[in-house]
């Protein structure tokens, strides 16, 4: 954990950011794998860990506005317990290291949460992603388990997106940590994928283990697969084959929760041929436009654009595009060769607190989601702060089903050269991501270099 006054410091905010009422904070406990004693690594909630600091199972903060008190709840251990666990501190001991100075147990828990229900006073939460805590609410707040997300507090995922937006200089390191460990995931990936016939499976699997060797799990499952055109590919079933692409898209957590997203696209046996390389290379113009126009007071979204315009013009010069890019991108065309967003906030989420609701964190009343496809799918859209961590990831696909829908319809015929891109449909996808930190005149480019233009990966893979 940090030192307690880091923690002291959050929730003084978060006293200052809410009016009134009883803040409820539920961590998470354990998640059974096939029985209930064969659990998942266990995962806190981040909103709590932020907040309260402990990785720990069946923990509860609440932070009492109206009379300026923080309580830390849980159950402490019997000796049935301490056979399989070892002692452990109580949870008095556990909140005095977070700078909280009253405890108790659930059942304090539940007489606290009643007086606060039955007086009329607010009881604000953020939104539940569990089952057990949405039904653990509901009987705390006597409500109908249907009903709980109606009274989610807006108010409260306000002030935790102010906070966590802006990233301090210790969260800074500690995601640097986590790329630093993904450097190695994917330099490992880059050398495994020089060798034809090795499966999928193989390369994940050495992947995983390096980010728990790190000290935490990996962040999200991980994305591997030569069929890049599936841009959420998790199968890795499949032998690698020369003429293929891998993306691999991966991240880790590292002991303080926090993560790295990194995505690298590499060719089977180590050398570009002609066509990949000129996909490749439309990718990172884009990719590298990105961090020159990032700095505080810019909305993602015109980044957004501005990448896609970039792509456009590079897949213009390769035949696939004609007529007039910026006409081309305000019809929806790059939906296409695009259907997602450049980029979202990262931090102790990989998608950073996006439990709270994409639109919470990604936009405001200022800056409203598009309704265009591939555009509609940008999480991030509102201005850039300085002190937001967040991913820059454009990508360039070929979805067979997405290109015959859209030949079918005649969708942006205009600007679609179709009997080109049917030369393509085999050619799966590319994506290339880092992690940017915006700095107070512009961003920086966080952790460990990882190989990324066509000289270096071949080189990696040589």
């Amino acid at each position: 954990m940090f030192s307690k006054e880091v923690y002291v410091a959050r929730r003084q905010q978060l006293l200052k950011d809410v009016k009134n009422g009883l803040i409820l904070i539920l961590g998470n406990g354990d998640s059974p794998f096939n029985y209930p004693a064969n659990t998942y690594t266990f995962r806190q909630d981040s909103t709590f860990r932020y907040f309260f600091g402990h990785d720990l199972q069946n923990l509860v903060g609440v932070i009492d506005i109206d009379n300026a008190r923080e309580y830390l709840f849980g159950e402490d251990v019997d000796m049935e317990d301490i056979i399989w666990t070892g002692p452990v501190p109580s949870i008095h001991d556990r909140a005095l290291e977070v700078g909280v100075e009253n405890s108790g147990s659930i059942k304090d828990l539940r007489k606290l949460v009643d007086d606060a229900v039955f007086a009329g006073r607010k009881v604000h939460f953020v939104p539940p992603y569990r089952a057990e805590n949405v039904n653990f609410i509901a009987e705390l707040l006597h409500i109908d388990k249907e009903y709980v997300k109606a009274y989610v507090s807006v108010e409260l995922i306000g002030a935790c997106v102010k906070q966590r937006s802006i990233k301090s200089d210790i969260e800074v390191a500690e995601i640097e940590k986590a790329i630093d460990n993904a450097y190695i995931m994917h330099t490992t990936m880059m050398k495994m994928a020089a060798v034809e016939g090795t499966y999928e499976y193989e390369i994940a699997g050495k992947m995983e283990g390096i980010a728990l060797a790190g000290g935490g799990p990996v962040s999200f499952p991980i994305i591997l697969t030569t069929h890049g055109e599936i841009l959420h590919g998790h199968d890795h079933s499949l032998q690698i084959r020369k003429g293929r692409m891998i993306v691999s898209d991966a991240g880790c957590e590292n002991p303080m929760g926090y993560c790295s997203d990194i995505t690298r696209s590499v060719p089977v046996g180590g050398k570009f041929s002609s066509r990949q390389k000129d996909i490749y290379e439309a990718v990172l113009s884009a990719q590298t436009l990105v961090p020159t126009l990032v700095k505080p007071g810019v909305k993602y979204s015109d980044i957004h654009l501005a990448a896609v315009t970039r792509l456009g013009s590079a897949l213009k010069e390769l035949g696939l595009i004609k007529g007039n890019i910026q006409d081309a991108v305000n019809c929806g065309t790059m939906g296409l060769f695009m259907p997602h967003g450049l980029g979202h906030m990262m931090g102790l989420d990989v998608h950073d607190m996006e439990n709270y609701g994409e639109n919470y964190v990604g936009y405001d009343k200022k800056n409203i989601r598009s309704t265009q496809f591939g555009l509609s799918s940008l999480r991030l859209g509102r201005e850039l702060q300085e002190g937001f961590v967040i991913t820059n990831e454009p990508g360039c696909y070929f979805i067979p089903a997405l290109i015959d829908k859209w030949r079918s319809e005649n969708k942006c015929s205009d600007f679609i050269n179709y009997d080109m891109l049917e030369k393509y449909k085999d050619f799966g996808g590319i994506r290339i991501e880092d992690d940017l930190l915006v700095t107070r005149d512009g961003c920086r480019l966080l952790g460990k270099y990882i190989p990324k233009t066509v000289a270096e990966i071949e080189e990696q893979m040589s």
